[in-house]
């Protein structure tokens, strides 16, 4: 009995001192639920930077610049006797310039210096992109809609001779289609313009010339010619400005990711449905996306765009580094290279193929990816676009059924009896299964002309374009993924690895090999999130030879046959001889790959020796040290709070 009361008592002691506890917690519940705050993502980006890094500390071994590279500085001034150009010219040139970004800018810096090679007066280039019939503004027209009109003319007054229109004594007769009309090769040769152009366009005075493949002069031309490949860079680097309000926004969009106080990286995934279709890549997505990219190949192929077969292994071509990166793997590269979960990732490109879906993995490990509409509000956008006249909406249209009549008739001529019996019912397929650009692939096996709104939209996206360039330019790291696609079309990636290479050789700019990265990848396939400590060095070691000369010797070799301006150097660039000294390096063909860049004026060997900083691209050995602008006051626990991620714990 005794025993059981003690049993008792202790029973009765829990039950009390449980609801005590009960009554605790649901007090403080109601009196904390009052002080209870919105989140805000903006105010969460604030906070998480102001709490692990303080303004001033970069980590030099994922933001500083490369050391080797510090040398090389922009120079695109002509070096040898440089005449201006004479007005009495050979005649006028007209050009309409077809694609997108990419190939409108590559493009015009072709028509620059074709325009001096022949002595002729350049008209302002038509981009068909951004012309009237697309119902863009009606305050702009058509090269004004993305480019400065009197910064080009007024940049390149010394080069060549440029008019915003034709004379009207000219005007009747191209209406009449009286000039003649080329449509150059992207390689054409100067030869081909000497010897084929030129004496026709002395004789008509005037000659039209259709760009349709972004391009219309050979990349490398002989050493004789290399007044004409700075001219290249005075066009795309100096001449080539966008217009103020593009600029404006831009500079904007730069200041407000630097407002954290913390370095960020631009990132273009180079996912473009045409390159895809291209490469064969279809199988590197899913359902509908996998459908569309094999139309446009199918398209391709029809156009004789491409000698291949219709149906590809898309995993040997990304073997082979013909497919992109994806952005999951350039997320967990980035995470081995030992950027944290909290770093600032702009995404760059106004369209991204596969949609947010496959943005999904690179969001998960970094939280703050960011782009356009992240940092731009709407009405900054619509202001940017102008005002325009509105248009209807592509309504959805649903098909209409077919009647009794036509059923029998289909039904009398399915042929002899015995007659299978007749399929079930189609499933009812709703609206919002069709809404969208690409909800003709269910219903047709013939893509739709694009409507009045799909135009609208495509010169929207040269704005999209020109902001993300402002901003992968200005970045204090940029990571390709689709660069070098050996398509010969240009790509974002390219131009902008190129200016930046111009503007700041020394500037993060990664360029890595897909196909070592796919071997690296398929090591360890069944482990991504997991790697092992081999693969995380090997992953390093690439990336930051990628970054250094042995990546700029593959670049040239690699993109500087397809475009110029994805690899302007030594034409345009000097080197400041009191920093080093770089022997040339030359490929098979006996082409300058690297290291035989001018020495720098005077001027600029004095200024840039003093701006030289010390800084390291190491493989990543000494991973805890850090560059100190402001605060030198950094305890030793904050700097192993930075770098907490080298090792990568699975359990983070």
């Amino acid at each position: 009995m005794v025993f059981k009361s003690k049993i008792k008592w202790v029973a009765l002691f829990v039950l009390t001192l449980s609801s005590v506890s009960l009554v605790a917690h649901l007090s403080m519940t109601k009196f904390s639920s009052m002080n209870l705050v919105q989140y805000s993502a903006k105010d969460a980006l604030s906070h998480d930077f102001s709490n692990i890094l303080s303004p001033g500390v970069i980590n030099k071994r994922l933001w500083g610049a490369v050391r080797s590279l510090e040398s090389l500085q922009p120079y695109a001034n002509p070096r040898n006797s440089y005449p201006v150009p004479n007005q009495n010219s050979n005649g006028f040139i007209y050009a309409k310039v077809f694609g997108g970004f990419e190939k409108i800018r590559s493009s015009i810096c072709d028509l620059v210096t074709i325009a001096r090679l022949l002595n002729a007066t350049l008209v302002i280039p038509e981009i068909q992109e951004s012309t009237r019939s697309k119902q863009i503004s009606s305050k702009f027209k058509s090269f004004s809609y993305l480019y400065d009109e009197e910064q080009f003319i007024a940049s390149l007054k010394n080069d060549v001779n440029i008019v915003k229109k034709l004379p009207e004594h000219f005007k009747a007769a191209r209406r009449r289609n009286d000039f003649p009309i080329f449509k150059p090769k992207k390689s054409a040769s100067p030869n081909f313009y000497i010897k084929e152009i030129l004496p026709k366009l002395k004789k008509a005075k005037v000659v039209g010339l259709i760009i349709t493949d972004g391009a219309c002069l050979q990349s490398i031309l002989p050493p004789s010619m290399s007044e004409f490949q700075r001219l290249r860079c005075r066009v795309a680097f100096h001449a080539l400005q966008f217009r103020p309000e593009i600029q404006i926004l831009g500079r904007q969009m730069v200041e407000r990711l630097r407002a954290w106080g913390q370095p960020f990286l631009a990132y273009h995934p180079g996912l473009v449905r045409d390159t895809l279709a291209y490469h064969g890549c279809a199988e590197l997505f899913q359902d509908i996306h996998t459908e569309l990219i094999q139309y446009r190949r199918a398209h391709m192929i029809r156009q004789g765009i491409i000698s291949d077969k219709l149906n590809v292994d898309s995993h040997l071509r990304r073997e082979n580094g013909s497919c992109p990166l994806m952005p999951e793997e350039v997320g967990l590269l980035l995470r081995a290279m030992g950027y944290p979960s909290k770093t600032i990732i702009y995404l760059a490109g106004s369209q991204t193929f596969g949609g947010q879906r496959v943005l999904i993995p690179l969001r998960a490990m970094f939280a703050n990816l960011v782009d356009r509409t992240s940092l731009c509000s709407k009405t900054e956008l619509s202001d940017l676009v102008g005002p325009e006249t509105p248009l209807p909406q592509d309504a959805f249209k649903v098909p209409r059924p077919k009647s009794e009549a036509k059923i029998k008739e289909e039904w009398n001529k399915a042929g002899p009896r015995p007659r299978p019996l007749p399929p079930p019912p189609e499933r009812r397929i709703y609206p919002h299964e069709k809404e969208g650009w690409y909800g003709w692939i269910t219903e047709t096996d013939k893509e739709p002309i694009p409507s009045p709104m799909d135009l609208r939209s495509q010169a929207h996206r040269l704005l999209w374009d020109a902001l993300d360039y402002i901003v992968s330019v200005e970045a204090d790291a940029f990571f390709p993924g689709f660069n070098n696609d050996g398509s010969g079309w240009p790509d974002f990636s390219g131009l902008v690895m190129g200016q930046r290479l111009y503007e700041r050789a020394s500037s993060r700019t990664y360029r890595p090999d897909r196909k070592t990265i796919a071997a690296l990848f398929n090591s360890t396939r069944d482990n991504m999130y997991h790697p092992m400590r081999d693969w995380t060095l090997s992953v390093k070691e690439h990336l930051n030879r990628s970054l250094s000369e042995e990546g700029l010797i593959r670049q040239s070799l690699l993109s500087k046959p397809y475009s110029f301006l994805y690899h302007p150097l030594p034409e345009c660039s000097c080197r400041i001889s009191s920093l080093e000294n770089t022997k040339p390096k030359k490929g098979k063909d006996g082409r300058v790959l690297y290291g035989d860049e001018h020495e720098c004026p005077k001027w600029m060997q004095s200024a840039g020796a003093l701006g030289v900083r010390y800084v390291d691209t190491g493989s990543g050995e000494d991973d805890n040290e850090v560059v100190e602008h402001d605060d030198p006051d950094i305890t030793s626990s904050l700097l192993s709070m930075i770098d907490r991620d080298e090792e990568w714990d699975p359990n983070d």
